[in-house]
């Protein structure tokens, strides 16, 4: 008894230990979001492909980068405002290598879109540093 007891405590350990990693994960990914999207947000559309992840550059040359995100963001003007929906950390994502993302959903609105929402894939680098995989605006 004695053992099975230890047993599961040890499991909740480890339980609750991974649930605080991936709490710290998030919190970690979630700024480098942020600050990737300011870049963004500043029209500085060339410095969020370089702080961008090896696997979004990988994806997409810069200037192509440059081009598709200005044709999308300069119609729908400034931002108003941005709110966090959803985040949810995951070790797979379709399409991409098993590693560890963090997915976020922002409810937005632009001077010239009321309501927008913006999809930003965070991904955790081979160096171990958080930076945007994905970046996707309805």
């Amino acid at each position: 008894m004695k053992r099975l007891f230890c047993t599961a405590l040890l499991a909740v350990s480890m339980m609750l230990s991974a649930q605080a990693s991936d709490t710290d994960a998030i919190q970690t990914a979630r700024g480098e979001a942020l600050t990737w999207l300011s870049l963004t947000d500043a029209s500085q559309f060339g410095e969020s492909w370089e702080s961008a992840a090896a696997l979004f550059q990988a994806a997409i040359s810069k200037e192509d980068w440059i081009h598709t995100v200005g044709a999308v963001r300069s119609p729908i003007g400034s931002l108003k405002s941005r709110e966090l929906a959803s985040e949810k950390f995951s070790n797979s994502l379709p399409g991409v290598p098993d590693g560890d993302y963090v997915v976020f959903q922002f409810n937005a609105s632009f001077e010239n879109k009321a309501s927008a929402v913006e999809t930003v894939t965070a991904m955790k680098d081979p160096d171990g540093v958080w930076r945007v995989a994905g970046y996707f605006i309805k």
